[in-house]
């Protein structure tokens, strides 16, 4: 039996999170440390491993139903290898420090099970929730493996350069940065329909640290159709964009 596809084989390395190609991620367990892997994402595991619903204290379920924001997660236990995808999105590991990192919990794959997690709020001078008004910040120390669509930019502030980004393609940041949201141009920017520029909400970033950007907008998900309503029109609330994209990914 011969054929170009087996070219790709299992990546041979003894790296805890290894990257089997852009889009699959390879996670190996010991038995000691346990992985929190977003639900459903396994595609292939070898070895003794469990799967089960991971779960979710008062405060965070509280926080999940106040602000839309959360981690839907399954423990993976054992000793083997699992393998993690989600709709085929590229997906990168970053360490977490004790700068911390800030992110909005829909682009989350898999999370150390030693890393801790809460929902904040993004600040809004004009006082209006729009995309990415609440995220995660996930603090400790160990490794979180994110999911973009497309390839990201990694862009440094400083002091002296701050950054602005799209608030539907900012994907996490350093907790340590200072945070703004704002109208696209000024306040009365963000009651135009969003069909008029294309451009709503953005972000202002200050201080030290990364912002990570990726290649791609909020847009209608699959399947999905959205709601009515001046809110809806403007990209806001349950019924707008935003809202119908919860738990889909690939386009978020």
């Amino acid at each position: 039996m011969q054929s170009p596809l087996f070219a790709f084989t299992e990546a041979q390395t003894q790296d805890r999170y290894a990257l089997q190609n852009p889009q699959l991620l390879r996670v190996a367990l010991s038995g000691h440390e346990d992985v929190l892997a977003r639900k459903g994402s396994m595609v292939a595991y070898q070895g003794l491993i469990e799967f089960d619903g991971e779960y979710q204290t008062p405060g965070q379920r509280m926080a999940r139903s106040r602000t839309g924001e959360g981690l839907d997660l399954m423990r993976c236990s054992g000793q083997g290898t699992v393998y993690l995808a989600n709709l085929a999105q590229h997906i990168h590991v970053m360490d977490v420090d004790h700068d911390g990192l800030t992110v909005d919990s829909s682009y989350v794959l898999a999370i150390d099970s030693t890393l801790h997690w809460e929902s904040i709020a993004v600040d809004s001078q004009f006082g209006i929730s729009g995309s990415g008004k609440y995220n995660l910040n996930i603090s400790g120390q160990g490794k979180v493996a994110l999911m973009t669509s497309g390839q990201p930019l990694m862009l440094q502030v400083t002091p002296d350069k701050y950054v602005n980004a799209d608030a539907d393609a900012i994907v996490a940041w350093s907790s340590s940065l200072r945070v703004q949201m704002q109208a696209q141009t000024h306040s009365s920017g963000v009651w135009r329909r969003r069909g008029n520029t294309g451009e709503g909400w953005e972000l202002s970033f200050l201080g030290q640290g990364y912002a990570l950007v990726q290649p791609s907008e909020l847009l209608p998900p699959q399947n999905a159709v959205i709601g009515g309503g001046v809110a809806a029109q403007f990209g806001m609330g349950q019924q707008g964009a935003r809202g119908q994209n919860q738990g889909n990914i690939f386009s978020n």
